[in-house]
């Protein structure tokens, strides 16, 4: 599917609503009991960027960035401020923040990924679009050197090292990351009047699979 690597406007997209959304089957059983069963292995994030819109020059800035995407054709980066880094909101990412792999001693390529833990349960959430120059990667405690040690694609979240880590080797990142999404709609109403009296549009926004 197409996808242009630009990312929404950032003042734009601070204050926005939003997080993520599950799919959950529930089943109610006649003995009073329930089956629960979802189809969705990874979450899906929604927002809502008209909240987030002060002036009538952000509404000119969101009608380029829309027509520029045609829409729900293309989708584009998107910054989730309440959940863009490896670390806590109030850290700084370190090569230590995440375990990404163990090393089997062939690999080369690993994904970045990020880790929700609560309770003694985790969700492994795939990184697709890093921030170019944030990533530091790690092995078993070393920092790498980008550009000597490995390679990274900014565009699909692939760290490639350019020789395969020993087995065994805890591979670990830290990192800043955005969203790939595209709009959830087709066309955006916006009135002068209307916003003056406190009035934003609607401007649903949805994270996509790549």
């Amino acid at each position: 599917m197409g996808f242009h690597e630009v990312r929404f406007p950032a003042n734009l997209s601070f204050g926005s609503v939003g997080g993520p959304e599950r799919r959950t089957e529930v089943v109610a059983l006649t003995n009073g009991f329930e089956e629960r069963n979802t189809p969705w292995a990874q979450s899906r994030r929604r927002y809502d960027a008209g909240v987030s819109l002060r002036s009538l020059d952000d509404i000119a800035v969101l009608i380029a960035f829309f027509e520029a995407r045609r829409g729900q054709l293309y989708g584009f980066r998107w910054k989730d401020w309440s959940d863009f880094k490896s670390c806590l909101p109030s850290g700084t990412p370190g090569f230590r923040d995440q375990e990404i792999a163990v090393a089997d001693g062939v690999r080369r390529v690993f994904g970045l990924s990020k880790s929700y833990r609560s309770g003694g349960h985790v969700y492994v959430r795939p990184v697709a679009k890093p921030v170019e120059g944030s990533v530091l990667v790690g092995i078993t405690g070393d920092e790498q050197v980008l550009g000597v040690d490995f390679e990274l694609d900014v565009t699909t979240g692939e760290v490639r090292f350019a020789e395969p880590p020993d087995a065994g080797e805890v591979i670990t990142a830290g990192f800043e990351f955005d969203v790939p999404v595209r709009f959830d709609t087709d066309i955006i109403q916006t009135s002068v009047a209307s916003f003056h009296a406190g009035e934003v549009p609607e401007v649903p926004v949805v994270e996509i699979r790549l």
